[in-house]
């Protein structure tokens, strides 16, 4: 008489696990979106998470990184724990069917995050030079432990097909990657400013925007911040470009025009943009209004541009 092998708590499990770390990406990345369009620091420990998020890779199309995050690990949840809400006793087959197409989208889905967050780390390490970022990288663990997990979670009939559909979907995904990131990678133009930056500012000011840049300069007002920095780009479009002319501004990219890393290390300045008003520091892209508060400006009040919605996208 033979005895039914049990099955691996791996294959039990396997899902739920996948959800699990899923949902955990996605309320990860989910805050980092929402800090984003708030115009908030994140909460870190260290310089690089800002570092990174400011930088011009934490875009595509004008959109913030972390939101195609959001919904690349909404999408692997809902694969792993949409067949387990069906019930197995009255939907045998139902069940069946789901699990089975199911697999094969979170393998292809979490080769994509794989392939998607090792170059990520490449600019990380090799490209930003920002230091450690503890977001990117628990991105990229949560990635690669599901792609283990289903692989493994499961008896795969026919491991040649899993490879080759591997290879291709890594194959595809790299020159996906390539290629929406070739426009960045290295690209830089003249800002209004003078410094090199990834995008030229192109509102206008308007005589509040360059009364306000004027006082933030005589009372000794300093904005850090580097030149490849998105959130630096958002602060300079809300003065337009005759104001953003007069800002006081710090270049701390030892790569940027005129730059001045040691006054940033002095100030112990850890994401950019950063405002230093008297004893004061605002991280994060500032709203106008309140920079005339912090910095006691009491000149004309109509400023075009008040938050970072309403600055029109570059042309």
């Amino acid at each position: 008489m033979s005895r039914r092998r049990s099955t691996p708590w791996i294959h039990r499990w396997s899902r739920v696990l996948i959800g699990a770390i899923a949902i955990i990406g996605a309320l990860t990345t989910g805050y980092l979106t929402f800090t984003h369009f708030q115009g908030q620091p994140v909460a870190c420990p260290t310089s690089g998470c800002e570092s990174v998020l400011s930088s011009q890779y934490a875009k595509l199309g004008g959109l913030p990184l972390s939101l195609f995050g959001t919904l690349a690990y909404s999408g692997m949840a809902l694969f792993a724990l949409g067949p387990l809400a069906v019930n197995a006793t009255e939907n045998r087959e139902l069940r069946k069917k789901l699990e089975e197409s199911t697999w094969i989208l979170l393998l292809i889905g979490a080769i994509s995050m794989v392939v998607f967050s090792a170059y990520l780390m490449f600019l990380l390490f090799f490209k930003i030079d920002a230091g450690l970022c503890i977001y990117c990288i628990a991105s990229a663990t949560f990635t690669v432990a599901m792609l283990l997990l289903t692989f493994l979670g499961r008896d795969w009939p026919d491991l040649g097909q899993v490879f080759f559909t591997g290879i291709v979907v890594a194959v595809v995904a790299s020159l996906g990657t390539v290629i929406m990131y070739a426009g960045i990678s290295g690209k830089t133009v003249a800002s209004s400013t003078g410094s090199p930056g990834f995008l030229p500012i192109t509102t206008t000011s308007g005589p509040a925007e360059i009364a306000l840049a004027n006082h933030l300069t005589q009372t000794g007002a300093k904005m850090y911040g580097a030149y490849w920095c998105s959130h630096c780009h958002d602060q300079k479009q809300l003065f337009g470009q005759q104001a953003a002319a007069k800002i006081p501004y710090i270049e701390c990219d030892p790569n940027g025009a005129n730059a001045q890393p040691d006054l940033c290390k002095a100030a112990k300045i850890q994401g950019y943009p950063t405002w230093q008003i008297q004893d004061k520091l605002l991280s994060g892209t500032q709203a106008l209004t309140e920079l005339s508060k912090v910095s006691a400006y009491t000149g004309p009040q109509s400023f075009k541009n008040l938050v970072e919605g309403a600055v029109p996208p570059p042309s």
